[in-house]
């Protein structure tokens, strides 16, 4: 059995299409089909199922298959010891994150991680909290900064990096615009515009709603921070957002007015999954992001 057999066969099945498999891995399609007939002699099964368009994996193909994928993955650690044995980190790091800018200039700790480690891949997606999450615990994102409510997802390490309470955002001429505080009970009936569901923030005002035994009512919902509170500054109802995130809009002259009884916390923490253990690129980009900002 050789690696060369094993990465053939995870092409193929990640493919489910042998011409496929060999453009992704630079090679000619017969070299891939004969390489896995060679393989199956030596196990003595048939690993793929050939006799459809679309190439799927047999039972005993299924069962090798984490096994495949394990052994390629340990190789490759081993290549990543060495790299770091002689100063070169190297690898691949797919991170996920929600909508950036706030308490952390992600772009910017992305690039300075990057000066410091050019051997290393970087690739940034940008999706809802909940989104990020299915991606970490289905192994698409090695590491995402995501939005937390109350509970750590089941399967995830966290490192928190910010925990903000949540403030409401009225204009100058809101009824609610001479208070400094305003309960959650006094929220119930007003318009509240907020991030969509998936995201920490709405994750955060849905639990402090349920604790409280009333219901939100979810006027407008928007991705952008900024678009809140621009709605908000039209009279449109009360923006939910971290206090001390308030966009700058002078025109609109917005109010933040802090929310008690109950007050909410939005968290926004690193995550990963917690097995098998961050691989040493993501490991030293999670040790890198963690220095420069800290829980608050």
């Amino acid at each position: 059995m050789e690696l060369r057999q094993l990465e053939y066969l995870v092409a193929v099945v990640e493919e489910a299409n042998f011409t496929h498999a060999a453009n992704r891995l630079h090679v000619a399609q017969p070299g891939v089909s004969a390489q896995i007939r060679h393989l199956e002699r030596e196990l003595g099964h048939t690993l793929l199922d050939r006799s459809t368009r679309t190439v799927r994996p047999t039972d005993a193909g299924a069962a090798i298959l984490p096994h495949a994928r394990a052994a390629l993955h340990a190789v490759a650690n081993v290549h990543v010891a060495l790299d770091q044995l002689d100063g070169l980190l190297r690898g691949h790091v797919s991170v996920g994150t929600v909508a950036t800018g706030g308490p952390i200039d992600l772009p910017d700790r992305l690039a300075a991680f990057h000066r410091d480690h050019p051997g290393i891949e970087i690739t940034l997606t940008e999706d809802t909290s909940q989104h990020l999450i299915d991606n970490l615990t289905g192994g698409r994102l090695d590491l995402a900064l995501i939005g937390l409510a109350a509970t750590t997802p089941d399967g995830l390490a966290i490192e928190v990096v910010t925990a903000q309470r949540l403030a409401a955002i009225v204009g100058h001429q809101h009824p609610l615009a001479r208070r400094r505080t305003v309960k959650l009970a006094d929220l119930a009936d007003e318009p509240l515009i907020t991030l969509p569901a998936g995201s920490g923030i709405r994750a955060a005002l849905d639990a402090g709603f349920a604790t409280a035994g009333l219901q939100p009512r979810i006027a407008f919902e928007a991705g952008d921070p900024a678009v809140l509170t621009r709605l908000a500054g039209q009279g449109l109802g009360i923006a939910i957002l971290p206090t001390a995130e308030t966009p700058a809009t002078p025109a609109d002259d917005l109010r933040e007015i802090t929310i008690t009884h109950p007050p909410m916390r939005a968290r926004l923490a690193l995550a990963w999954k917690a097995d098998p253990p961050a691989a040493p690129a993501t490991a030293a980009l999670i040790q890198h992001i963690t220095q420069a900002v800290r829980p608050q």
